[in-house]
């Protein structure tokens, strides 16, 4: 991909008539007017036209005038601090504009281009279901032929993926079990025992270098995180699901736990420099009191421990978790014990999600107190339990946990879910489907939350994720985009790239294996559906090609007066870019800019 292409000269090449239109404009205002005009007038004539035009070029032309109206308005400009109309103006007069990037020309130039109905790529639907002339039987049989094409598509594409229940890769699991076991002084015993992998979590990069391959970039960004305080462990299980050298396999597994360097510089930067942005979602100003999140009217989040036995490095806790199995994470019981009684004095809550950190480090002991406390309130009628271990230590799924947990399940009156977090394919091991089907066995549902980071971005590869969860037994219950905090810039997608990735990939997964919903959480007021566009609009696209976007809030048809977030995306040609160099053909994801 040459982004140098993408230059002012090139776009008034392409797209002549808007900068002819610019350029006649007298005035700011005068350009909006005609420019927008210009959209809508396109827009009207293709909605008029006599014959039918292909679905998505009309969808197009609809979708791009829509956009370039919305980012030539003042009110956008004034939200997102930079003026597109401006930019369209200086750039119809030949004016030199340093500041704008090939990634903006590349967006503002697609968007132009759409409302003609003209730019690259069709769908993978698009491109094989060929409209049909024939009729009865024979069109059936015909649509039937291109229903086996895409889906032979769609299975090639599913394979490029592995999954941790491969045969191959289960023996070569076994040798870097045995592996970790040899370095760590542990038995097989040992390995079945969850106290024993968490009392073992690695925190040291020599520890884990003598049980795999570790890049020297890896190895260093572990030592300045245990300089700086930045939470680093990884338990010894999910230790043994690392490659023994870097692969594409494993490469969403190793970035969750294996911090890059710019996040633990970003991440110590803040906390030194503004700490108060450390809380993206502003748990702070949801807290009613101390353990209590609560956003919603029927639901809260309950925080009896605030550690994990390995910590996710896009844990948007990660400012409040000290380090990974820190004793100072396991709240005293009368805090917890304040906090149910709080809940309890709020009976218009009837489901209570028991997160942190992760509670199943919790003893049985523990762990049956809170739940004998919450399932004492008349007004709970579901109690979720938030944890990883399914995934990082599924020994932890005992059977005395799961008779514990059936022990709260009554059907018609009161239901315990598990929500746990499997972030790839790779990740779904023998072990981890044996925990859940304990749980299944017992009547417990298991929902799974995947975070739409970049390493786990590629076509179909969330898709091959969620079809082996389904078979797994476990439920695709959120996909949520990734926060726009400063550090994880590594870690972020475009919004665009998600809803590409729902409805072109996702929507040919039978619809009990893409039950999940995409989402992004709006810092202070909880999710935004991301596959509905009247949940947000797209307010501008900025110099380094950045789009922002306004997220209205849940509560927006229900109170007066609520506030909206603006927030800031991650340019789609730089996404690109990133794509390409780790293998990708980038023509696969040209569809992109049409997401808005």
């Amino acid at each position: 991909m040459d982004k140098s292409m993408f230059t002012a000269d090139y776009m008034r090449s392409k797209a002549p008539i808007f900068f002819e239109v610019a350029k006649g404009a007298r005035s700011l205002g005068s350009l909006r007017e005609r420019l927008a005009g210009l959209a809508q007038q396109i827009s009207f004539d293709t909605f008029h036209e006599r014959e039918p035009s292909v679905g998505i070029r009309i969808m197009r032309i609809r979708d791009c005038a829509h956009i370039l109206q919305s980012i030539l308005s003042r009110r956008s400009d004034h939200l997102s601090g930079f003026s597109v109309a401006q930019a369209i103006r200086d750039i119809s007069k030949h004016r030199a504009r340093p500041d704008l990037s090939p990634a903006f020309y590349a967006d503002l130039l697609h968007i132009l281009l759409g409302i003609h109905g003209r730019g690259p790529g069709e769908s993978p639907a698009d491109q094989l279901l060929a409209p049909s002339s024939l009729t009865g039987r024979q069109a059936a049989v015909e649509r039937s032929h291109q229903l086996d094409a895409l889906g032979e598509r769609m299975g090639k594409s599913l394979t490029e993926f592995e999954t941790g229940l491969d045969a191959d890769v289960i023996k070569a699991r076994v040798g870097r079990k045995q592996k970790v076991l040899d370095v760590l002084g542990g038995s097989e015993e040992d390995w079945a025992d969850w106290h024993w992998h968490i009392r073992h979590v690695i925190k040291d990069p020599d520890v884990l270098g003598k049980m795999i391959s570790l890049g020297q970039a890896e190895e260093d960004a572990i030592r300045e995180a245990r300089a700086r305080c930045v939470p680093f462990g990884i338990t010894p299980h999910h230790a043994s699901l690392l490659d023994e050298e870097p692969s594409g396999r494993d490469r969403s597994v190793r970035f969750q736990v294996i911090p890059p360097r710019d996040y633990v510089e970003g991440l110590s930067r803040l906390r030194a420099e503004d700490p108060s942005t450390l809380d993206f979602m502003r748990e702070e100003d949801t807290s009613p009191v101390d353990l209590i999140t609560r956003r919603y009217p029927s639901i809260c989040i309950l925080k009896p421990v605030n550690t994990c036995p390995q910590v996710c490095v896009y844990c948007q806790r990660n400012w409040e978790i000290e380090d990974a199995m820190d004793p100072r994470g396991i709240i005293p019981e009368s805090q917890v014990d304040a906090a149910v009684d709080w809940i309890k004095a709020h009976p218009s809550i009837t489901e209570v999600l028991v997160t942190g950190g992760d509670p199943l480090i919790l003893s049985d002991k523990r762990l049956k107190h809170i739940l004998d406390r919450l399932a004492d309130i008349p007004s709970i009628e579901r109690i979720r339990i938030g944890t990883r271990m399914l995934v990082t230590v599924p020994m932890r799924i005992t059977d005395d946990l799961v008779e514990m947990l059936a022990g709260y399940h009554e059907p018609a009156w009161r239901e315990v879910a598990i929500v746990t977090h499997f972030q790839h394919a790779y990740e779904v091991t023998p072990d981890a489907v044996a925990a859940v089907q304990k749980l299944r066995f017992k009547r417990i549902p298991v929902y799974n939350q995947l975070v739409y980071t970049f390493f786990v971005s590629r076509r179909f590869e969330a898709c091959a994720l969620r079809r082996v969860l389904r078979l797994a037994g476990v439920d695709p219950y959120y996909t949520f985009n990734m926060k726009g905090k400063d550090e994880m810039q590594a870690y972020r997608v475009p919004v665009a790239r998600l809803m590409q990735e729902q409805k072109e990939e996702a929507r040919l997964l039978p619809g009990i294996s893409r039950t999940d919903e995409a989402v992004f959480n709006v810092p202070g007021q909880g999710k935004n559906y991301l596959r509905a566009r009247q949940h947000r609009n797209m307010l501008s696209i900025l110099p380094d090609g950045s789009r922002v976007y306004e997220f209205h809030p849940w509560e927006k048809n229900i109170s007066q007066g609520v506030r909206s977030y603006v927030g800031r995306d991650v340019p789609i040609l730089e996404y690109l870019e990133r794509l390409e160099n780790i293998g990708e053909d980038v023509s696969r994801y040209e569809t992109i800019w049409y997401y808005f």
